[in-house]
């Protein structure tokens, strides 16, 4: 049966890596079906609530380079199924990942829930859309209120997606996390502080009276 990502991935010498850490038969004797290429309303979602990802792409001398793009949640948008995009924002104009993708338009993406130590990883290819070609697009995919400069849109085409295994996810917490975590407790504090403050304020009647 189909297995999308690794059908991608898995070149003669991932193969051959898997047959000598005796890991091959995982995959050669694999029945079940996990082509996945369409984005359900789950991984739809996930996407969604990410604030960040990770993608990778590879120079014309071969050599990968990394890079991390980040916005308010939801920077990322699913435009549908196949379909991903995000404003391509100033940064320090470098410009290393629009140039790998100029060459090579294929890119890998990680993106992570520290959390819920969830991780996705995806095949895309990704086309680089200036703001006067599509302004509608442009809009769409525009953060409201967010004040970096958009220098283009990346218009992203799943070829695969599949999820990383959650071991060694450390969970981390955004700043906003951590105050949703703790608002109840400062909402506690608050209401024992306010009980303290009016049983010290009727101590000193209470002591004159008789």
């Amino acid at each position: 049966m189909a297995y999308g990502f690794l059908d991608i991935a898995a070149t003669p010498s991932v193969r051959a890596a898997q047959a000598a850490m005796g890991a091959a038969r995982n995959w050669e004797d694999f029945k079940g079906d996990r082509a996945f290429d369409r984005l359900t309303p789950d991984v739809s979602a996930f996407i969604a609530a990410r604030d960040s990802l990770y993608m990778a792409t590879v120079s014309e001398t071969g050599w990968p380079y990394v890079q991390h793009r980040g916005g308010p949640a939801g920077f990322l948008h699913v435009l549908d199924d196949r379909t991903l995009a995000f404003a391509d924002y100033r940064g320090n104009r470098q410009y290393i990942s629009v140039g790998n993708l100029a060459a090579n338009d294929r890119a890998s993406l990680i993106l992570v829930d520290y959390p819920a130590r969830a991780r996705l990883k995806m095949y895309v290819r990704v086309e680089a859309v200036s703001l006067e070609a599509d302004p509608a697009l442009a809009a769409r995919v525009a953060v409201p209120g967010y004040a970096a400069k958009a220098e283009r849109t990346l218009l992203l085409h799943l070829e695969a997606f599949d999820w990383n295994c959650r071991q060694h996810i450390v969970p981390r917490f955004t700043q906003a996390e951590i105050a949703a975590a703790v608002a109840p407790l400062r909402d506690r504090l608050a209401a024992l502080e306010a009980e303290n403050a009016a049983l010290r304020a009727r101590l000193p009647a209470e002591d004159g009276v008789g």
